[in-house]
């Protein structure tokens, strides 16, 4: 426990350095530069690695956003990903379109000299991508978001050749309580895909609340930081996740 609270101290130390905030760059266009670094890489319901780094780096125009997004981990068997997404919100509705690069690594081979990001095929041993398109709407009091693999290296249907169409379902309430920011999400997969361990049918994959507070460290400087208690019903397990934003 000690030696992994002393690799989060280092990481978080070193992205204090890296990365700036957000800042305008004329008027309307908004230019983000932040880096999370979390205890755990938590994903819609799946642990995909210990202590990261996860940077981002993003224009917006409006309505219109483009993104690049990164998780990196400590240890050589984390997932290592680079996400590019296009994003647009009119009101209370948006809608976006990923490419999700992932290069999972192992302790027994350098698996990142065995793909290719250049190589889009889905049935490429290579290649690494995969598509997702999405939908949301603010309703207030709850946001809802449906995203939905769309090519790429999606998970096929067990015992099939058929495309799963991997889906997850959010929705987020964010509240205030005891003077923190407070966020509830449920996650749930409709079918069959990716988000799917022990069934092969719709199921709770994701039951979080998160905790934010805002750390100051002087009186010019603060980080934003996070608790994150969630279970996955459909995996039987359990996670307690920390970050801070930078």
């Amino acid at each position: 426990m000690e030696k992994r609270i002393k690799k989060l101290a280092t990481v978080a130390s070193c992205a204090v350095l890296l990365f700036p905030t957000t800042m305008k760059a004329q008027s309307g266009t908004t230019i983000t530069a932040t880096a999370d670094v979390v205890s755990n890489y938590f994903w819609r319901g799946e642990n995909l690695g210990g202590i990261s780094v996860q940077p981002t780096l993003g224009i917006g125009i409006g309505g219109l956003s483009v993104s690049a997004w990164g998780n990196v981990g400590v240890n050589k068997e984390d997932t290592r990903e680079f996400d590019l997404t296009a994003a647009y919100t009119i009101k209370k509705v948006n809608i976006g379109i990923t490419d999700y690069s992932f290069v999972p690594w192992d302790k027994t081979a350098d698996q990142s000299q065995d793909v290719n990001y250049f190589d889009y095929s889905c049935k490429s041993a290579k290649s690494t991508h995969v598509y997702e398109a999405n939908i949301g709407y603010n309703f207030g009091p709850v946001s809802l978001q449906w995203y939905t693999n769309i090519g790429g290296k999606d998970y096929y249907k067990k015992n099939s050749d058929k495309r799963a169409y991997s889906s997850y379902i959010e929705a987020d309430a964010p509240f205030k309580l005891g003077g923190l920011d407070m966020k509830a999400e449920l996650g749930i997969t409709p079918w069959d895909g990716a988000y799917t361990i022990k069934t092969d049918k719709f199921s709770v994959v994701d039951i979080g609340l998160t905790a934010k507070k805002t750390v100051k460290i002087t009186d010019s400087f603060s980080i934003p930081a996070y608790v994150k208690v969630a279970v996955n019903p459909e995996a039987s397990k359990a996670y307690l996740i920390f970050g801070i934003t930078l």
